[in-house]
């Protein structure tokens, strides 16, 4: 099947000009992948072309990073998860199936719970941060520790995305992150999410990636041979993932809807 093809796109959003990669795919339910915290739409690429030959996709870079504007703060979760809220409400996106890795995990999960009106599924795809290693020195230790099990051709495209978002916006949104309880966010889901993550990864272990599937109710998936960038480096197997729970999330959906009582 051919590779669907992305367009570059900015929208000033709040008065900040916004960017994103988007590609119309054959139609279905849009998928809107967001990033982690010292990163940018680049990463997820592969994953995002992999995915736009079954759906609309779209992959913005959240304030602060990539070709997104910089503000002179770094956002929390909170108001990333807001930004992208009005993002999607400037764009007149129906309900989407909003996918974040890592940090974005945590933005996805506080948009989900505060717009359940613009959330048809959820894919939480490493997502931080696990309360074993809630503090700055333990989650750099983690990072530090899937830097020996990462595919090293990342390397620029990671150090690009640092150097656009500055190392200060990086550490600062290193403690959002870490103050962050996500748990609070996964308790409250309007659906039941995907909860992705690689075998190997040493950020968003098994054990807590299974707990987040506990809490919520969702089905977690594991890639062989992957680390915490599994959407980098495992591009088929995780659109495979994504696709596979989107199918039997869509198929609940018409099975609820039609089990409804109609019109007397």
């Amino acid at each position: 099947m051919p590779s669907a093809e992305f367009h570059s796109r900015t929208t000033t959003v709040r008065g900040l000009p916004t960017h994103d990669l988007h590609a119309a795919g054959p139609g279905g339910l849009p998928i809107v992948l967001v990033h982690g915290l010292a990163v940018s739409h680049r990463y997820l690429m592969p994953t995002a072309r992999a995915l736009a030959t079954r759906h609309p996709v779209l992959v913005p870079d959240l304030p602060g990073f990539g070709k997104t504007g910089k503000p002179r703060f770094a956002y929390d979760v909170s108001a990333h998860a807001e930004h992208l809220a009005a993002w999607l409400d400037t764009l007149a996106l129906p309900r989407v199936c909003l996918a974040g890795h890592s940090f974005g995990a945590e933005v996805v999960a506080r948009l989900a719970v505060h717009r359940p009106d613009l959330t048809a599924a959820i894919v939480l795809a490493g997502p931080t941060t696990d309360p074993a290693a809630r503090s700055r020195r333990a989650l750099i230790g983690r990072w530090a520790l899937d830097l020996f099990v990462e595919q090293p051709w990342q390397a620029p495209v990671l150090a690009r995305d640092v150097a656009d978002a500055k190392p200060w916006r990086v550490l600062a949104t290193v403690g959002h992150s870490v103050r962050n309880a996500i748990e609070r966010d996964l308790r409250r889901l309007p659906v039941p999410p995907l909860v992705l993550g690689g075998s190997l990864d040493p950020v968003a272990p098994l054990l807590w990636r299974t707990e987040v599937a506990t809490m919520t109710g969702g089905v977690a998936v594991t890639i062989p041979q992957a680390a915490h960038n599994a959407l980098t480096t495992s591009p088929r197997r995780s659109a495979d993932a994504i696709t596979a729970y989107l199918r039997t999330r869509m198929s609940d959906v018409v099975a609820v809807a039609r089990s409804r009582p109609g019109p007397r």
